[in-house]
This record gives structure tokens, C-alpha cells and sequence, in this order.
């Protein structure tokens, strides 16, 4: 197995419309009812190849984007470029192990702004402003509360190999000094575990946080005005 850790990425937001789900795919999509019918389409048409658990939940991943762009009444249009907006932020957040989050977070708004603001051809207006809140909503609800688990599933598990070498520590004869060694261990041991979980747990608080902000900065009317100009 490859040993090296890819380093996030800054990825560059671009138009996606008909990107990965062209009009005859989308025509084909439109056509089928039941669930098994469409997970049968998007595994054709984004050629998933993967071995479980990770083939179902990308699956379920895209037949849900496509229930609430049926729910949205989006065209067939919106639906290929949110697929493809979909695809690619699962691939953004996926390319590594290590936490990205916030790039990702960034990674999603610039899309989203590609297909709500007309420049050609760097953005065009996909989207309306009331569409682009729903489906930024969406993609909050559906995927970045969910990101560790997507990230847990489909990326390589990265551990933490700590050793303590005591180099200041002279050996001693007796055996009531080495008992002293080994419980100075314990207690350095014990005091490393406690300052990774309070890591862990101020980047969890930090994650909520970025997500919070990113909600008040797309939804605020300072944003907006940005977006406009």
C-alpha cells in the first residue's frame, strides 16, 4: 500500500454544466421511477466502480442529489450541473486523509457562485439566489455535517505511531528505580493521550464553526453584494 499522504489541495471553481452528465444521460435519469432503476442509471453514467460499503453510499450520495433536484423542479440542466458540483466536492474532500474541510467549505461556495453569477465564461446564472440558498442548504445537510464519515469510508486511515525516548533518564541498578522509570512513562503517556483528544475535540469545535460561518457569509446581504459586483 503507498505510504504517502496527498496534502489538501486549492482547487479552482469551474462551470460544470454537462460536465460528467450529458442531456442523454439526463434523459435516461428523467425516466426512471424507482430507486434500484436510477441507482442502475448514475452507476452507468458516472461508471462507479467500487467495492462495498463505498459503491452504495456513493450511489445513495447521487439518487439523493437527484430526488431533491425533482423536489426543486430544477431542469435538466441544473440537475447534470449539481451532480457534477456534488461529484466534485466529494472528490475534493476524498483525494486525502488528512483534514480539508475548510478548503472544501471554500471549494463549494466558489462553485456555487460559477452557476448563480452571469460571466461568461468563467460563471454563468444556473441558478437563482433563492435556488442557490435551498441547494447550498442541501449540501450542508446532506454532506459537510457528514464529511468525517465520508472522509473515515473512502481514504486510507491515518495513524498516530508515538514513541517516547527517555534520554535524560540514567538507568538504575535497583529495582525500585526502574519502577520509578516506568511510572514516569505511564504519566507522560497518559499526559500525551490527554492533549490529543483535547486537539480532537478543539477541531471539531473549529469544523461547526467554519461550517456556521460560511452559512452566515452566503446567506448575509454583505455576500450577496460581493457576489454582485
Amino acid at each position: 500500500m503507498d505510504s504517502k499522504i496527498t496534502v489538501p489541495l486549492n482547487r479552482k471553481a469551474k462551470v460544470m454544466l454537462w460536465t460528467d452528465v450529458s442531456y442523454h444521460d439526463m434523459e435516461e435519469i428523467d425516466n426512471m421511477q424507482s430507486i434500484l432503476d436510477l441507482e442502475s442509471a448514475l452507476c452507468s453514467v458516472f461508471q462507479v466502480n467500487l467495492a462495498e460499503p463505498k459503491r452504495g453510499v456513493l450511489l445513495e450520495l447521487y439518487v439523493q442529489t437527484v430526488l431533491f433536484c425533482r423536489e426543486c423542479n430544477f431542469k435538466k440542466g441544473q440537475t447534470s450541473a449539481l451532480l457534477s458540483i456534488i461529484k466534485s466536492i466529494h472528490e475534493a474532500n476524498v483525494e486525502t486523509p488528512l483534514n480539508n474541510i475548510e478548503q472544501c467549505f471554500k471549494y463549494c461556495k466558489e462553485l456555487l457562485l460559477c452557476h448563480s453569477v452571469r460571466r461568461p465564461p468563467f460563471s454563468i446564472n444556473l441558478f437563482n439566489s433563492e435556488e442557490i440558498n435551498y441547494i447550498f442548504k442541501y449540501i450542508y445537510n446532506s454532506y459537510m455535517r457528514h464529511f468525517k464519515l465520508y472522509k473515515y469510508i473512502f481514504t486510507p486511515q491515518v495513524k498516530l505511531d508515538l514513541s517516547l525516548t527517555y534520554s535524560e533518564i540514567r538507568d538504575q541498578e535497583d529495582s525500585s528505580a526502574s519502577g520509578s522509570k516506568s511510572e514516569l512513562q505511564k504519566l507522560i503517556e497518559k499526559e500525551v493521550r490527554e492533549q490529543v483528544m483535547l486537539v480532537s475535540g478543539q477541531l471539531d469545535q473549529r469544523i461547526k464553526e467554519i461550517a456556521d460561518q460560511h452559512i452566515h457569509t452566503l446567506y448575509s446581504p454583505q455576500g450577496n453584494q460581493k457576489v454582485k459586483k
